[in-house]
């Protein structure tokens, strides 16, 4: 296969692969023994966001070095109503970088995408808005600027979780996003992603925060509820996500420790969420969105035999090849889908050694023959 950037693999002569370049195809024949739907849905294009969060809650969540192209697809697969990109560069699209642009632009499987953005500076964000609603057309379903990241080299320079010390610049981030919409002629919402406060110890900031952001024009505000000082460590606060659902009169979408189905009905049904972001809760697990919407109509939880995870991975695996993502994103993945499984270290551990597409599909296919299925 050719990897796009990162080079070219080669695979190992005596392992046979049909490489299939085209994802509609994959998805078209690995869906039904993966447990996943090959029709994805679009996002509800009519409405307000309230209406179009109540048809399907549950949303993939933007997560660094993991939202690409083959992730996004698999969740949409799986029953997320709306997939986000990576933490998006407004300075990377300012200075042209075709890097940050392989970030947004959707994989032919996506029929639309949530963008964040990230940065400090209105006239970037204005431009970046503009930009990203002009290549991407109607596939932009809605642009979020992210409030919310820790990491310090993002923080060090007023970005991310920083901006919460500076309610005015961020609003004023919101107000060009809107600005840069209508420049483009580009009717789609503008949200953000926050943080209950900036340090653990600080009084909460997110609910005054959050009113803020609204009155900017704001048109749902996503709350972790950990502090940006916590990283993701400790518990989320979901008192913190229904203390700002009570704030404002936008939809919250709520965010933090939803592990699984369970977590993400329960945090629907508790904290006054009109949504769901699931970020942690779909390693592995593209079901989750759709199982989670079974437990919010009243059913019961599903399982995912052996089989049905391993097509899974195979598919995702393939997923990663035809959108010329690099292979070694697959280790993460094997970690990820091969959890539980009768020797999964050793798995994992092989699975560290592969480097080509085949080699992950000939693990893939051994493992099946054991549990007795046909890939």
């Amino acid at each position: 296969m050719t990897g796009g950037h990162w080079g070219h693999h080669e695979r190992k002569p005596d392992v046979a692969y049909d490489s299939t370049q085209d994802p509609v195809e994959i998805l078209s024949s690995g869906a039904a023994a993966a447990g996943l739907t090959d029709q994805i849905r679009p996002f509800a294009r009519e409405g307000s966001l309230a209406e179009r969060f109540a048809a399907n809650p549950f949303l993939m969540a933007p997560m660094a070095g993991v939202s690409d192209q083959a992730y996004r697809s698999m969740a949409r697969a799986g029953g997320a109503a709306l997939a986000y990109t990576e933490m998006v560069s407004v300075a990377g699209l300012h200075y042209g970088g075709e890097k940050t642009w392989d970030l947004v632009v959707p994989c032919v499987l996506e029929p639309d995408i949530a963008v964040q953005l990230f940065g400090s500076k209105p006239e970037q964000f204005r431009e970046a808005a503009c930009l990203v609603a002009e290549r991407l057309g109607g596939q932009l379903a809605l642009l979020d600027i992210n409030m919310a990241c820790p990491v310090p080299k993002v923080t060090r320079k007023g970005e991310g979780s920083a901006l919460l010390d500076d309610p005015a610049t961020a609003a004023s981030l919101v107000q060009a996003c809107l600005a840069g919409l209508a420049d483009a002629g580009a009717d789609v919402p503008v949200t953000v992603k926050i943080r209950a406060a900036r340090r653990t110890g600080d009084p909460e900031v997110a609910p005054e925060f959050a009113r803020a952001m609204e009155a900017a024009g704001a048109s749902a505000v996503a709350v972790h509820g950990r502090t940006a000082s916590q990283l993701y460590r400790g518990e989320a606060d979901w008192g913190c996500v229904e203390r700002v659902a009570r704030a404002v009169s936008v939809p919250v979408i709520g965010s933090g420790d939803v592990r699984g189905p369970v977590e993400a009905a329960r945090m629907l049904a508790e904290t006054g969420a009109q949504a769901v972001m699931v970020a942690r809760g779909t390693y592995g697990n593209p079901w989750v969105f759709t199982d989670a919407q079974r437990l919010r109509a009243g059913g019961g939880a599903a399982s995912h035999g052996l089989d049905e995870r391993l097509a899974a991975f195979a598919c995702h695996v393939r997923l990663l090849d035809a959108t010329h993502a690099h292979m070694a994103r697959a280790r993460s993945l094997a970690a990820w889908y091969f959890k539980g499984m009768p020797n999964a270290a050793a798995l994992r551990d092989r699975a560290m050694h592969c480097k080509t597409v085949a080699e992950y599909l000939a693990l893939a296919d051994e493992l099946m023959a054991q549990v007795g299925a046909a890939v």
